[in-house]
């Protein structure tokens, strides 16, 4: 019992000071390739934004505000990877070092030996999370504000070629070609807002070049060979019909215009859709605010919309009439038994909000051809200037919705990069102690490779998600779908100790599948310990080429087989098999003999595949399958066309061969 108990106790202390040693070389090199990830990363944002930072002159400050708050965003993208490096890395040396088998042979799992690191993985998870909620949104929102700001500092370096530029304030420039290592503008377009439309001007100018100037608080736009047209509205000719203008032709023009091009923030309040900059919190908020916006936008919609009909309708509408009957004094006196009626009109019953007293179509029909042009012309109009208010409700809620959808992503967001954490450290731990490399070689390839399927996937899933093609959960729920089996997969495996990535394996199944085999090796022997049978060797040749032409000239390999015998009433070829079988024994007893003749003709037998002639596979409900599934049938069907020719030129060569070795005993008298 204490003996028991003292084993117990000293294999606990093993086991913490194990998972010290793994938490110690995976802490390491956790820190290490976290930073290698993190430059990577903002290397390529860098690279994507270089255009707003270079020839800004932008300060110091500035410049290191922009990188803090880009390496604070990229921390959730750069844990994942930085976990999957890094755990690849430690077991793939563990391995190499023979640390890992030590480990298994002490008697302790794998999954034992995983379970220290997944907690850790499980915190940093969960830290990854809390960053997401609290530090990243403020990261986000800083560092889009900056881009905001520097994309407006010195807008001569922003003007697009072919689109209509609104960057400074007032003025709308238009460029057709820009030279960027000059910095001058061709096909320039310039429209200047005043007070009004009626106060605007219209530049054109065959080229130009515009600049700050050094105040940083002007452009400076130097223009040549265009003309000037500009409205000449003033408070004297508010009343005219007629508004003058003035028009100009110049040679070289030179403007000042107001802006200043000096770095500042720009206003915060443009980002208030900026998903990526809330927390679950305020995204929760923001989504029961934008539903409530957009129900009662709705709403007010429908209720636009409800009449529409009954007044187009109305155009066509007719007074009721009846007959109401007046009595006067001298039609009493008179004896008049027919009074005299007057007509009144009167409002008749209302049908759907409007009155009728006929069909509307009959009334249209006995108006006049002028009348009914009025008519349709009148609800032509009205259809039109609503199909407009509809259309521009659509896109408005298009949009709406498009924000919303963003919103939902940037939540599910926030759960998924942390659940990376841990698919990657169950992805990275086993393909470590699978492939047993450490180092920075295979398992950066590796890494590299696992994280660009997880990127095309969460990527492609965020676009569709965002485009509406998709469901949100769907498109976020992509990636995770995914990796999840792969990383239970490859857990189970390294916890049996599979060779999931044995190459030779993989090759083996690759050249079988392709109908690809190997030479024959050679048998030169140096030391021949017993001699070979010949006299059996000499029966089993003559057999063998018996059989080989018996089965060649029944079977005509070099026929199509009937597909309903291929895949649904498979028979056994056993004749093929002994062949093979007789072969291989005669060759291996041959593989003795002194005659280096009789060893060289042996490595020139070929390798014969006794059953991929016959069916697909050994499995009849597989075959079946193959059948049902037409283009793998028919990869199927192909092949084994082609082994059934390639085994009809195998039994010809057999039996010249076998005619070779039987003259040779002959003429050495080997046989008799």
């Amino acid at each position: 019992m204490s003996a028991n108990l003292k084993d117990s106790t000293t294999q606990q202390v093993i086991v913490k000071k194990l998972d010290i040693y793994i938490i110690k070389q995976f802490g390491l090199l956790f820190i290490g390739t976290f930073f290698i990830c993190q430059f990577v990363l903002m290397m390529q944002f860098l690279w994507q934004h270089i255009d707003k930072l270079i020839g800004k002159g932008l300060t110091m400050d500035v410049m290191a505000q922009f990188f803090g708050y880009m390496a604070l965003f990229l921390v959730p993208q750069a844990l994942p990877l930085a976990i999957l490096l890094s755990s690849i890395i430690t077991f793939g040396n563990l391995g190499e070092k023979m640390e890992l088998t030590a480990i298994k042979a002490a008697g302790i799992s794998l999954m034992q030996v995983f379970k220290p690191m997944a907690v850790l993985c499980t915190l940093i998870a969960l830290g990854s999370f809390y960053f997401q909620n609290n530090v990243g949104p403020h990261a986000n929102q800083q560092l889009t504000q900056l881009l905001m700001s520097m994309k407006q500092k010195s807008p001569e370096l922003e003007i697009p070629e072919g689109v209509f530029y609104d960057g400074i304030p007032g003025t709308n420039i238009y460029v057709q070609q820009r030279n960027l290592d000059t910095g001058w503008l061709y096909g320039i377009m310039i429209y200047r807002m005043g007070n009004s439309f009626e106060d605007a001007s219209i530049i054109l100018a065959d080229s130009g070049m515009l600049q700050s100037t050094a105040d940083k608080k002007h452009l400076a736009l130097s223009l040549y060979s265009g003309e000037w047209f500009e409205n000449m509205r003033s408070q004297e000719l508010a009343g005219a019909a007629a508004v003058p203008y003035r028009r100009e032709t110049f040679w070289m023009k030179h403007l000042i215009i107001d802006f200043d091009s000096d770095f500042n923030l720009a206003d915060a309040g443009s980002l208030a859709n900026n998903a990526r900059g809330k927390s679950l919190a305020q995204i929760s908020h923001a989504i029961d605010s934008l539903n409530l916006a957009f129900d009662s936008l709705g709403m007010a919609a429908y209720r636009d919309a409800k009449p529409i009909l009954f007044d187009m309708v109305s155009e066509v509408k007719q007074p009721a009439v009846r007959q109401e009957v007046i009595i006067d004094d001298d039609s009493i006196a008179g004896n008049n038994k027919t009074p005299p009626t007057v007509q009144k009109p009167v409002k008749p019953k209302a049908k759907y909000g409007v009155a009728y007293n006929k069909d509307p179509i009959e009334y249209f029909q006995s108006l006049s051809d002028e009348r009914k042009r009025t008519i349709l012309g009148s609800i032509g109009a009205r259809i039109a200037s609503e199909q407009t208010n509809l259309e521009f409700r659509q896109m408005m809620a298009t949009d709406n919705e498009k924000v919303i959808r963003q919103h939902q992503i940037e939540a599910i967001n926030k759960f998924s990069q942390a659940l990376a954490c841990i698919i990657f450290f169950f992805i990275g731990a086993p393909l470590g102690a699978i492939i047993r490399k450490g180092g920075l070689g295979v398992p950066i390839i590796i890494s590299v490779f696992v994280f660009i399927v997880y990127y095309v996937l969460d990527n492609t899933g965020y676009r569709m998600a965002r485009g509406g093609m998709w469901a949100v959960w769907f498109g976020k729920a992509l990636a995770p779908a995914v990796l999840i089996p792969f990383a239970i997969f490859v857990t189970y495996k390294a916890n049996r100790d599979s060779a999931v990535f044995n190459a030779d394996r993989y090759r083996a199944l690759l050249l079988k599948a392709l109908g690809l085999r190997t030479a024959r090796p050679s048998y030169a022997k140096e030391v021949i310990i017993e001699d070979p049978d010949y006299n059996a060797d000499k029966a089993r040749l003559q057999h063998i080429t018996t059989h080989a032409k018996a089965y060649a000239e029944t079977h005509k390999l070099r026929k199509l087989p009937n597909p309903i015998e291929v895949f649904f009433r498979y028979q056994p070829d056993e004749e093929i098999e002994d062949i093979s079988q007789q072969l291989e024994t005669t060759i291996a007893d041959l593989s003795n003999s002194k005659d280096k003749y009789i060893v060289s003709i042996l490595s020139r037998y070929p390798v014969i595949a006794t059953k991929a002639h016959t069916r697909p596979f050994n499995n009849k409900w597989l075959n079946i399958a193959a059948a049902i599934l037409v283009p793998v049938g028919v990869f199927f069907y192909l092949r084994m066309c082609r082994f059934r020719r390639r085994l009809d030129k195998d039994l010809k060569q057999i039996q010249t061969h076998n005619e070779t070795i039987l003259t040779r005993f002959s003429e050495l008298s080997l046989a008799t």
